[in-house]
């Protein structure tokens, strides 16, 4: 049975992890399924400190001003001073904000570990269809803080508590999924 939304009925899934090796615009999948036109939208979202319609929030914000802290700078000076460390945690929320426009992305968290950058990436709530729109420009945040610590790229792992497809893209996921190759 689906589940409300304050855009619709939403199909709802168990929470997931799991860890992406590289992130790119010019994944096969995404060329043929992905809306190109949108990913400057999202970028958007992630590089400057306003709000960008249709967004009810700024990641900029949250990442570069979060209480008057830049949280990035932040993160590459913990990891300069120690690299050892796991207190690379950033939230990107803040007690009694406005329920509307509480982010969907929750954390970032990064360590160094093996000569690269590993970032995890925590979602209170994440629409799979359009998910990549995010992983994107998260894979730009994790190359500027890899680059400013003068170290590789790691892997991105992504937590998701709330996993969900509105049911008005149900079969535009079902003939993604229809398409892709299946594993033995």
């Amino acid at each position: 049975m689906p589940a409300e939304d304050d855009r619709g009925a939403v199909i709802e899934a168990a929470p997931v992890l799991f860890e992406i090796d590289d992130v790119r615009g010019d994944d096969p999948l995404l060329a043929v399924h992905g809306d190109a036109r949108q990913v400057p939208l999202y970028a958007s979202k992630f590089t400057t400190q306003r709000v960008v319609a249709p967004f009810k929030y700024s990641y900029g914000a949250r990442l570069r001003g979060h209480q008057g802290v830049d949280q990035l700078a932040w993160v590459v000076d913990l990891l300069r001073t120690r690299p050892y460390s796991k207190s690379g945690w950033i939230s990107l929320t803040a007690p009694g904000e406005v329920p509307d426009a509480v982010p969907c992305l929750t954390g970032l968290a990064f360590r160094l570990r093996g000569g690269h950058l590993v970032m995890t990436a925590a979602f209170r709530s994440q629409n799979a269809y359009t998910s990549y729109l995010n992983y994107l420009p998260l894979r730009d945040v994790q190359r500027e803080v890899a680059r400013d610590l003068r170290t590789a790229c790691g892997p991105m792992r992504v937590f998701v508590d709330v996993p969900h497809v509105y049911v008005a893209d149900a079969a535009k996921v079902a003939t993604i999924l229809h398409a892709m190759p299946h594993v033995a």
